[in-house]
């Protein structure tokens, strides 16, 4: 966490002798996650029902020169899975995260805007539960949200998003749909081979220049 700190506070410094404006706001937002898992190397990758739930986010943007910027956001996001086939039929398991995703901002247009975030993130897990523990053994999907289970806290992977942003004055309105795809991975006990989750994320935010 610390380290991505400092390599963002170095982009901002790196930057501070263009023309600037920072904007503070929040952001709401919808995510659907899906999820798929292969039980032992080389078998087929199995696909379970994601799931769908609110997200919210603390938002920093820094806006420089030739349409280019970069922001950090602070996100609570929660994803997971709920496995509905024949085989592991009710075994459905959500996470809670803080999220941080840290974007470069390319803007095309004036008062209103179409723009494209890139950028790695970072989370922490902040809650494994099982909503559903039906089917537990080899060959199936397993949960996390018992101590025993010992799903691991740090989630870390790509973020990109396309969207419009008008300004009123001081004031941004932003839409976005922003995708995003996890290389940590929650299994730490072997108990299966592989398994990646994915986000789709529709979300509305609200910004409110700070300094200039």
């Amino acid at each position: 966490m610390k380290i991505w700190g400092f390599l963002f506070c170095i982009i901002f410094l790196s930057c501070s002798g263009l023309s600037a404006q920072t904007s503070v706001g929040i952001k709401a937002g919808y995510t659907s996650s899906s999820a798929s898992y292969r039980v032992t190397l080389g078998s087929f990758p199995r696909s379970v029902t994601g799931i769908s739930a609110p997200s919210y986010s603390l938002v920093i943007e820094q806006f420089f020169e030739k349409n280019a910027g970069a922001q950090i956001e602070f996100q609570f996001l929660t994803t997971g899975y709920a496995a509905t086939d024949t085989i592991n039929m009710g075994n459905e398991t959500q996470f809670d995260y803080l999220k941080i995703p840290i974007l470069s901002n390319f803007y095309l247009g004036n008062s209103g805007r179409f723009h494209i975030k890139l950028g790695p993130h970072l989370g922490y897990l902040l809650e494994a539960r099982d909503v559903n523990r039906v089917v537990e053994g080899e060959l199936v999907i397993p949960t996390y949200g018992q101590a025993a289970d010992q799903p691991r806290k740090i989630m870390y992977g790509l973020t990109a998003g396309v969207g419009l942003s008008k300004l009123f004055g001081k004031h941004t309105l932003q839409g976005e749909v922003r995708y995003s795809y996890e290389f940590g991975r929650p299994e730490s006990q072997e108990r299966i081979f592989d398994i990646n989750f994915t986000q789709l994320e529709f979300s509305l935010a609200y910004l409110f220049r700070v300094l200039q």
